[in-house]
């Protein structure tokens, strides 16, 4: 009876190493993979397919093409901070993210200078969860939807799971979001 405890103690611990040594060895793989998934969904609200796009393709139109600015409530740009610098708070109730740094609050936004796209960080929520975006918005008026993705959100499948849909996603490109310098906003509804 004694040796069997000892074997699963024995058992426990040698499992337990090994699963960290494999978190701590895999952790920069997944933090460049999160990174990856992340320049992806930008892409994609820009209007390009990634799908063909290897990993270096993506970091290298990143490089190319994307300009990171982070601009405070006020609307000024700030030059000292990074995005990576920048913490995100989600409200649960709304679903809203904040990101701020020192007690200040922040805007991350990507800038797509060949397309001429500016592209936000968006949540709200949904009915069962947070759903997390990006929106991306032409930088000449600053009124026409270029595009819009959903990374994360745990909505149902076949129902609110639909917004993370090509057909969904491309009903909002095109629209635009002033009409004579008043908000018009887009807005989705159920059918009927």
């Amino acid at each position: 009876m004694k040796n069997k405890y000892v074997f699963i103690l024995t058992l426990t611990i040698v499992c337990s190493l090994l699963l960290s040594l494999a978190s701590e060895g895999l952790r920069s793989l997944k933090e460049k993979n999160i990174e990856i998934d992340k320049k992806k969904n930008i892409l994609n609200a820009i209007g390009l397919n990634t799908t063909s796009l290897s990993n270096l393709d993506i970091d290298k139109y990143f490089i190319d093409n994307i300009d990171t600015l982070i601009i405070d409530i006020d609307g000024e740009i700030n030059n000292v901070l990074s995005i990576p610098n920048l913490n995100a708070t989600e409200n649960n109730q709304t679903g809203e993210v904040r990101y701020h740094n020192g007690g200040f609050e922040y805007l991350p936004m990507y800038i797509d200078k060949s397309k001429s796209v500016i592209v936000l960080p968006i949540s709200g929520k949904g009915l069962w969860s947070t759903l997390f975006g990006y929106f991306a918005i032409d930088s000449n008026n600053c009124s026409t939807v270029k595009g819009i993705t959903f990374y994360k959100h745990k909505e149902t499948p076949g129902l609110g799971g639909e917004v993370s849909k090509k057909w969904f996603q491309s009903n909002i490109v095109g629209k635009e979001i002033y009409k004579k310098d008043i908000l018009n906003s887009v807005k989705v509804a159920k059918a009927g």
